[in-house]
This record gives structure tokens, C-alpha cells and sequence, in this order.
């Protein structure tokens, strides 16, 4: 441990692993219905189309839970918030398991998706405005650990579950008893000071800096974020400004370089990819999908521990052309299957380590750092809002089109397509993407308010 780390107190630790429990029930979510959808399957005949609807209804529910999210936790505080996308999720997942229709199952995804959306947002906004400058970086990837953490215990209990009767429902209703345990811990936590401070609340938010560093200028703090708060008149807290543009569409262009990369056809389709490359039975696919659920989150943690070190730009680079030669690779394990025989299904499964592996120590976790620290703070809960949105809107659309994707113009050549926005991608981190390493909140906006080029932070 290093001596900044030493110098940091445990309670904001335990404050920061309790709040990335939402990034568990994201991630639980994700990896779930990959396993569930093998066992579904048998209970009703789907189509392709169908199938991806019922994997997409929940990211349906995410882009209604982000979209009035914003305006929710900018008035009722990021705390209340992870209160009740803790309360919904344990609702959804119950209906989930006791649903007797497909159309049932559909509407209780779409319930979960909007906790998921909720917690997608509030989440790394309060990660952030929690953490002190100097590990920022490294407490919000906490929330990109947690939802690697939630993908693979989706995966065990999908194994767990999958020769038992009544195996996908069990599968889906034990989401409950991670959003227990969010709910229960959340109650015992502070709000943020910067929210604090917006509602006037300023001995509380003394109290909350005096808990993050307790040897810091706590007044200097207050003074800061003072200083970032338009507090004239109600219409200048709430004018949207021709400056605050570039942050917005960086956020959203982050978002769809995290997703349109193709991240989520792996996450939720590990399984039937792994099927279409080869592994006769579901159980061996399942047992290739825990691999990948590992290998996840391994390289998360090292995300977590050179975000703050080597910078956010460095990791997206590594990660993107990982990402890039990784799709390549996959798209061309298929268009050679016949000629490469067995060796083609371990060839996709190599090609798929790497490119979780490069999406996870980079583009997992860095975009969510970005858009907690690159928004201005008086619109921050509607920019983030809006890029989260955003994010869930590019997922729907990916994961809804997949499938048939693979129907209409092959497996190849749909790997081989998101392995050209991954190409594009490096050009828009190379232009619009701020390195943020070492900045404090309000120096990045006043960069962004003094016209300060993305290249030059």
C-alpha cells in the first residue's frame, strides 16, 4: 500500500465498496440472462428476434431509469436514490422468478432494467463526488469491479442452478440477496458533500470532507465547489451554457465507444457464442463463460491499480487495440471454421480472453471514471443522466440487433464490424478524450469553461 493510500481513512472505503454494490446488481443483470436464456429456451420457443428482446427489455428499463434519474438525484440526493434502485431490484428479481408468461418474464426485466439504469448513473456520480482527488480514479473503478464482480457470480449460479428443476427462475430471482445487502448498508451512509453544499446543507457536508480526509483544507473544499455553484438567480442554476456542449458530447461519445465496441454481445451471449463455435452441450458452455466471468474480473483489478498511475488515456489505447486485434482474430475464427476444424472453437475462446481482458482493464471502468469527473457540476445530474442514458440506448440497440445480426450477414463479418468502431474509436479518444488523471472537479471544468482543448488538459 502505498503512502497516499495509507493516508486515507477506512471508513471512506467501506463507504466506497458499499455503494459499488449497485455496480453487483448491474453486473448480475448482465450475466444472468446469458446463462438463463440457454434454460428459457426449453420452457418457450423463441425466435432470434425474440430472444433478443427478452435479453434487451431490461436495457429498455435502464433508459428510463437513467433518463429520470438525473433531475431525481439532483433533487432528492445520490443516497435516496441507491435506496430505491435497491427496493426495485429486489421486486423485479422476484417477479422474474415467479413469472408465468413470456410477457410477464419481459415486464419484470424491464423493472430490473430500471433499477439497473438508476444505479448505472447514481452510482459513479456519488463515487465521485465522495472521493478525494488523489485516488478518484481508483474508488469509481470500484464501481466497474463490482458489476465484473456481478457477471461472474451470475456465472456460478447459473452453474449452480442449471441441472436443478426450475433452473432459470431460481437463476434470475437470486438477484435478490445482493440488492438486500446494497439496501441494508446505503441506510448507514452519508450523501455527498458537493450535493450537500447545492442544497445549503453546509455543516453536514463539513462533517462528510472531515470523514474523507480528515487532514485536508476542509474549508478550501467548501470554497471551491462555492465557486462552481451558479447560485444567482433559478434560471442560471439550470441554463444549459454553449461551453458545457463539449463535456456533454464527450461523455456520449465515451458511452458509445464502450458499447458499440460490442462489449455486451459477450457479456450476454458468451454462452450461444461459444455454442455457434463448437461447444456441443450448455454446461460446457456455461464452464467456458465462467473462464471468461474470471478473466473479467482479474483485469479489472488492474484498472483499479494504474487508473490513477498511467492515466485514463494510456489504459483506453492499450485496451482499444487489444479490443481490436481480438475482434480480428474472432471474426476470422469463424470464417475459417471449416479449415481450422477444433482448433477454430479455441481460437474464438482466446480471442474472447483477450478482448474481455482488454476491455476490462480500460473502457470498462474508464468511461464510467470519465463521465463522473468531466461534467460541470451544475448541470452534473443531468449530464450524467444523459450519458448514461445514451449508454443504455446504444446497448439496446446492440444487444436487441445481434442475433440477428449473426442471421443476416454471418458471425464473421458481424465481429469483423465492431472491430472497425473499435479502429474509429481510437481516433475520437485520440481528439476529443481529456486525460483527467491528478485534476481536481473544478479544475477540469474551469478547462472546459476557458475553452481548454481536450489534448491540452
Amino acid at each position: 500500500m502505498t503512502d497516499t493510500h495509507k493516508q486515507i481513512p477506512i471508513w471512506l472505503y467501506i463507504v466506497a465498496i458499499v455503494a459499488s454494490l449497485g455496480g453487483l446488481l448491474s453486473g448480475f443483470d448482465m450475466g444472468v440472462i446469458s446463462g438463463a436464456l440457454l434454460f428459457i429456451n426449453k420452457t418457450w420457443a423463441m425466435t432470434p428476434l425474440e430472444q433478443g428482446w427478452l435479453v434487451s427489455s431490461a436495457i429498455a428499463g435502464s433508459v428510463v431509469g437513467a433518463a429520470a434519474n438525473g433531475i431525481l438525484a439532483d433533487i432528492y440526493g445520490r443516497k435516496k436514490i441507491i435506496i430505491a434502485t435497491a427496493i426495485i431490484f429486489v421486486i423485479g428479481s422476484l417477479f422474474c422468478g415467479i413469472a408465468q408468461s413470456i410477457t410477464q418474464l419481459i415486464i419484470s426485466r424491464i423493472m430490473i432494467g430500471i433499477a439497473v439504469g438508476m444505479v448505472s448513473f447514481v452510482v459513479p456520480l456519488y463515487l465521485s463526488e465522495i472521493s478525494p482527488q488523489k485516488i478518484r480514479g481508483m474508488l469509481v473503478s470500484l464501481f466497474q469491479l463490482a458489476i465484473t464482480a456481478g457477471i461472474l457470480l451470475s456465472y456460478l449460479i447459473n452453474r449452480i442452478f442449471a441441472n436443478t428443476e426450475y433452473n432459470w427462475r431460481w437463476m434470475l430471482a437470486a438477484g435478490i440477496i445482493p440488492a438486500i445487502i446494497l439496501l441494508i448498508g446505503i441506510c448507514f451512509l452519508s450523501d455527498t458533500p458537493r450535493w450537500l453544499l447545492s442544497k445549503n446543507r453546509e455543516d453536514e457536508a463539513r462533517d462528510v470532507f472531515l470523514k474523507i480526509e480528515p487532514d485536508g483544507d476542509v474549508e478550501l473544499h467548501i470554497k471551491e465547489i462555492h465557486e462552481t455553484l451558479i447560485t444567482k438567480t433559478k434560471k442560471e442554476k439550470t441554463t444549459f451554457q454553449k461551453w458545457m456542449f463539449m463535456p456533454v458530447f464527450v461523455g456520449v461519445g465515451i458511452m458509445f465507444v464502450q458499447i458499440c465496441t460490442g462489449i455486451n454481445t459477450i457479456i450476454y451471449y458468451t454462452p450461444t457464442i461459444f455454442q455457434i463455435a463448437g461447444f456441443d452441450s450448455a454446461i460446457g458452455a456455461l464452464y467456458a463463460t465462467i473462464g471468461i466471468g474470471v478473466v473479467n474480473f482479474l483485469m479489472t483489478i488492474v484498472a483499479i491499480a494504474y487508473t490513477d498511475r498511467l492515466g485514463r488515456k494510456p489504459l483506453l489505447y492499450i485496451g482499444l487495440w487489444g479490443m481490436l486485434i481480438s475482434l480480428i482474430t474472432l471474426g476470422s475464427s469463424f470464417a475459417w471454421a471449416a479449415e481450422l476444424g477444433t482448433a477454430g472453437k479455441w481460437i474464438a475462446v482466446g480471442s474472447v480472453v483477450i478482448y474481455i481482458a482488454s476491455f476490462a482493464m480500460s473502457l470498462g471502468p474508464v468511461a464510467w471514471i470519465m463521465i463522473s469527473e468531466i461534467m460541470p457540476l451544475q448541470i452534473r445530474g443531468f449530464a450524467m443522466s444523459a450519458a448514461t442514458v445514451s449508454n443504455f440506448g446504444f446497448n439496446f440497440i446492440v444487444v436487441l440487433s445481434f442475433l440477428p445480426l449473426l442471421n443476416l450477414i454471418g458471425n464473421a463479418a458481424t465481429f469483423w464490424m465492431f472491430a472497425g468502431i473499435t479502429a474509429l474509436s481510437m481516433l475520437f479518444v485520440y481528439f476529443f478524450v481529456p486525460e483527467t488523471k491528478g485534476i481536481s472537479l473544478e479544475k477540469i471544468e474551469k478547462n472546459w469553461k476557458n475553452g481548454v482543448s481536450a489534448r491540452k488538459f
